[in-house]
């Protein structure tokens, strides 16, 4: 079955708040019309970025986590479509393609009892079966030679996207995480823990970086694992934040230095950020201002082949603030390529 759902004009129509005297930035966005031969429309369209979301909390309940993840997509496009258009937001260099539908999954999760392992395991499997997925909507858009923004779901689909480039470009990439966790955990069945880990032992991940570890959130295994392994390199939370023992900028540099020498995806989690409603919100994480800055910083690089923003929760509480969010990171994203 396919996944993939278009963004329409009739969705786009719902969503825009349109003021005299303004131009917003969802009035100028690239769309398709036909669900066949996307590959080939990608190729014709001049854009560099192609916006998927991926509204999914399965990888997040596989892993024992808080689910909510799912509505990180919808809460994201009504604040982006509602910014301004103008020669920083580069509306007119965006394809909004749409989202992969993963409704019956959901309801799967739902109706399980996660107290049982069996359902876990279960979960795992859905899993398994979202990775195709998101791998082959991701392969077919970096084939397209495009830039793909993959918005929502959980930290699960870092390994469809990394397996996804890696087969474009028919080359292992490199990846930088920004993240309270390594998600390196054990390969014991796919969950949103160990989406780097599997990509990493199944050779679509080459260099790998995960910035702002957190102490307390990193088991003394993992540590000895991640201290054993060349290609994977990682500062803390604590020495960056607390301490202050590294600099910000530097501490940038020796990440790109790591994963800057071949095509490389930005990761972003958003449990790493201060307050943010997410699966493991945390009180004690870098500012929305530093992640802005992350973003902007390895996004000017031509090698920066996707970015992931993954992990918030939104509630109708807080989805205006999660949608602002995420479109901050998006913008800075295609302004610091385009620019």
């Amino acid at each position: 079955m396919n996944k993939l759902v278009l963004f329409n004009n009739t969705a786009l129509n719902e969503l825009l708040n349109k003021r005299p005297g303004e131009s917003k930035f969802g009035e100028h966005i690239q769309i398709l019309t036909s669900i066949s031969n996307i590959y080939e429309q990608l190729i014709s369209l001049d854009v560099t970025h192609v916006i998927i979301g991926l509204p999914e909390d399965v990888g997040v309940y596989a892993n024992y986590g808080k689910t909510g993840t799912s509505k990180a997509w919808d809460a994201a496009l009504k604040v982006l479509l509602n910014i301004q258009s103008n020669e920083f937001t580069k509306a007119n260099k965006v394809l909004i393609l749409g989202h992969l539908d993963f409704t019956d999954e959901l309801l799967k999760v739902a109706a399980l009892d996660p107290s049982k392992k069996k359902s876990i395991s279960k979960a795992r499997k859905m899993v398994s079966n979202i990775d195709k997925h998101v791998t082959h909507i991701v392969q077919l858009i970096v084939s397209a030679g495009k830039k793909p923004i993959i918005i929502g779901g959980g930290h699960n689909n870092a390994y469809g996207n990394i397996k996804g480039a890696s087969l474009a470009l028919k080359q292992a990439i490199n990846a930088i995480n920004f993240d309270v966790h390594s998600d390196f955990r054990p390969e014991e069945g796919r969950h949103s823990g160990n989406g780097f880990s599997y990509a990493y032992a199944e050779g679509f991940l080459r260099n790998y970086f995960v910035f702002g570890l957190q102490r307390n959130y990193t088991s003394d295994v993992l540590f000895k694992t991640l201290k054993k392994l060349k290609l994977v390199k990682y500062n803390t939370f604590e020495s960056l934040e607390v301490a202050k023992d590294t600099k910000f900028k530097e501490t940038l540099e020796r990440a790109y230095n790591h994963v800057g020498d071949k095509p490389f995806g930005i990761e972003i989690d958003c449990d790493a950020i201060e307050n943010t409603p997410s699966s493991a919100m945390t009180p004690s994480g870098f500012s929305v201002n530093k992640a802005r800055s992350f973003v902007s910083y390895f996004g000017k690089y031509e090698n920066a082949c996707y970015l992931h923003i993954c992990e918030a929760a939104p509630t109708k509480k807080t989805e205006t603030q999660v949608g602002k969010l995420i479109t901050y990171l998006i913008a800075d994203f295609i302004n610091a390529h385009e620019n």
